[in-house]
């Protein structure tokens, strides 16, 4: 294993090597951390959350320049010039 992969990148190419009970377990596991560290409602929250932000950036941040359209779209145009 090369000494110059971060710990997420590690972390990451084990999680794809996985089967795909593994990468069920592994989705188990963080979710009942979450569910014993922040309770139900927090963990819907940080979970709706994240799906949200998923979705924004799919949508909105996949082009270059269309942060700027959205941000025109929500705020007057020009505020951000």
């Amino acid at each position: 294993m090369p000494e110059n992969k971060s710990f997420l990148q590690q972390i990451s190419q084990d999680i794809e090597q996985l089967s795909t009970g593994g990468k069920g377990a592994v989705l188990g596991f963080i979710l009942g951390l979450l569910l014993i560290v922040f309770g139900l409602w927090k963990t819907i929250f940080v979970l709706l959350m994240t799906l949200i932000g998923y979705i924004v950036g799919l949508r909105v941040f996949t082009r270059y320049g269309s942060v700027r359209d959205f941000l025109d779209k929500i705020f007057p145009p020009g505020f951000f010039r």
